[in-house]
């Protein structure tokens, strides 16, 4: 299990090859899922202590977009599949 740290830009501290898993944390929330729409671009699910779900897209470790309170894994999901973060 790794532990990432972001400036809300990138991750800090990491290299380029570097991409959260399941069951790593970001920014102290608990990966959940982890989808590849391209051979650069992927979204990271996260669960919020809250537990609602974050979801941040990525470019390498440069963080392109990000959404926070979905309601369910689900609802992240499909707003990232739409398009809509």
């Amino acid at each position: 299990m790794a532990n990432f740290t972001s400036d809300g830009k990138k991750l800090i501290g990491v290299e380029y090859d570097a991409m959260p898993q399941v069951g790593d944390t970001v920014d102290g929330m608990r990966v959940l899922s982890v989808n590849q729409k391209s051979s650069d671009e992927y979204a990271v699910f996260l669960l919020e202590p809250n537990t609602r779900v974050t979801c941040y897209i990525f470019d390498e470790i440069f963080i392109l977009g990000k959404e926070s309170g979905f309601e369910s894994l689900n609802d992240a999901v499909l707003a990232w599949k739409n398009d809509e973060i």
